[in-house]
């Protein structure tokens, strides 16, 4: 671990030898919150003038009564929110499991060092090549790739896998934005990645309580909890100004982590000219092969200090919309699709689609679990996806405009803070769908589909902007492929 750690890459992030989780300071938070109703109602008030929350008033919202009606309050203006910024897309993805290798030990993870009940893998170029054209061939143009904690998971062999990925063509698909789930890296690491073409970076802390960190990471990398803590630091550093942070629910309590995680956007904000994360995520913990701990927590949601029921769940999310207003977030295929549709209206900005988490699975599809990390809830292809958000009269896009015209970091931040961003991404949105319903749509999701587009296109104002969106679509429909505004 000390020749991949750098402490140097630690401290010139800290101040006089401190990171910015606060634990005495979020206990008290915590601790001294009161409920009261005109209070909540001038933040909520705030956090839709599309103003990121302080942490005071985050635990504010805390102490909400469980039973009281401000709640729907929240979760309305979570909505509002959602709408004001990202309209009324969401964006689609597919997980990608390269390898399952890992070093750390992990208490709540299949792929934990010990557990000898998992066939590791780590695929080849060959493999690698068969499992995007796998995804390419229904649809699918964003992947986050996903990698274990290993050696032989380095940087380098990341920055190869997403050489063959972008290199991938299928009909009249390819991949165009590949995201990394992967180990904490150094600057110099990021570097390289942001040279190949990097999407989002992602790296969740998992829990941001220090003792709560230390007994579910025993041992490994990952249990240096500030090098992980500052993995979004170096990549901002190194140019890659895309980054998502995540914690796992499950592990302590949720309203500590909701903190962490709004300290933990204040600090990039402050360091890096107001840009923050430009997406949040938050799983829960799931039943995992060979894993107790894991079976355990999944079991027992209505109880303990990690308590995270449904409800819980879906209070959390809202919340978190309401802190950091412009972010993306992302609620993955972990959730049954009912908590997914409830989530629709709460905030939620992307969702993972026709997910298969084992690794080599997409073109070997079968029912063994002994490749996975964890167990999916829902595992609906991704046409039968994109009919149930049309269905909701939802757009599904996969647009990857501003990541290639340079919309990126603060470009893209000041954009969304201003409740612009949708004016560009929404006939973006309908381009890309378009394509989808022409090239990979069954019959039933054609038909809602268009019916959708042809709403979308007349929510659009008048103008150059709209008759350069129809223009570009009759070319889609004629044939071309990959346009955008």
């Amino acid at each position: 671990m000390q020749t991949v750690v750098r402490e140097d890459e630690i401290e010139r992030y800290m101040e006089d030898g401190r990171d910015f989780i606060d634990d005495a300071l979020f206990e008290r938070l915590l601790r001294e919150a009161r409920f009261d109703a005109a209070r909540t109602r001038e933040i909520i008030a705030k956090a839709e003038t599309l103003t990121r929350l302080e942490l005071d008033e985050a635990a504010a919202l805390f102490a909400i009564p469980r039973e009281h009606e401000l709640w729907q309050e929240v979760f309305a203006a979570a909505g509002r929110i959602k709408e004001s910024v990202y309209g009324n897309r969401v964006v689609t993805f597919a997980p990608l499991y390269i390898s399952n290798h890992c070093v750390n030990a992990c208490r709540y993870c299949g792929y934990r060092l010990e557990n000898t009940a998992i066939t590791r893998m780590r695929l080849s170029d060959e493999e690698i090549l068969a499992e995007v054209e796998a995804l390419v061939r229904v649809g699918h143009k964003r992947l986050v790739l996903v990698f274990g904690e290993h050696p032989n998971s380095d940087y380098e062999y990341i920055a190869h896998t997403m050489r063959l990925v972008y290199g991938v063509h299928a009909g009249n698909g390819n991949i165009r934005r590949t995201n990394i789930n992967a180990a904490p890296l150094s600057i110099e690491a990021l570097r390289v990645l942001h040279d190949v073409g990097i999407g989002t970076y992602q790296v969740f802390q998992e829990t941001y309580n220090r003792r709560v960190y230390a007994e579910a990471h025993p041992s490994g990398l990952k249990a240096h909890y500030r090098w992980r803590l500052y993995a979004m630091h170096r990549a901002m550093e190194a140019g890659v100004d895309d980054v998502g942070m995540g914690v796992l629910f499950g592990l302590g309590d949720w309203r500590f982590e909701l903190l962490g995680l709004l300290a933990h956007t204040i600090d990039l904000e402050k360091r890096f000219d107001g840009v923050g994360p430009h997406t949040i995520s938050f799983p829960r913990i799931e039943p995992a092969v060979n894993t107790p701990y894991a079976e355990s927590a999944a079991s027992v949601r209505n109880a303990g200090p990690g308590r995270v029921d449904d409800e819980t769940f879906a209070r959390a999310v809202a919340v978190i919309r309401l802190m950091v207003p412009y972010t993306g977030m992302i609620v993955t295929a972990r959730e049954s699709l009912a908590i997914r549709d409830r989530l629709l209206d709460t905030g939620i900005t992307q969702l993972d689609l026709g997910s298969n988490i084992g690794v080599g699975k997409y073109s070997q599809a079968s029912e063994d679990h002994s490749r996975q990390q964890f167990v999916l809830s829902d595992t609906r292809s991704l046409d039968d996806g994109i009919r149930w958000l049309a269905s909701r009269g939802r757009i599904t896009s996969f647009c990857t405009a501003d990541y290639r015209l340079g919309r990126t970091g603060r470009e893209f931040m000041c954009v969304a803070k201003k409740g612009c961003i949708q004016h560009m991404c929404r006939p973006n949105a309908v381009l890309t769908f378009k394509e989808y319903l022409l090239d990979y749509a069954s019959p039933e999701t054609r038909a809602l589909g268009d019916a959708i587009i042809t709403r979308e296109l007349a929510g659009i104002a008048p103008g150059a902007v709209k008759d350069h969106a129809l223009s570009l679509l009759a070319r889609i429909e004629a044939g071309e492929r990959d346009l955008y505004l």
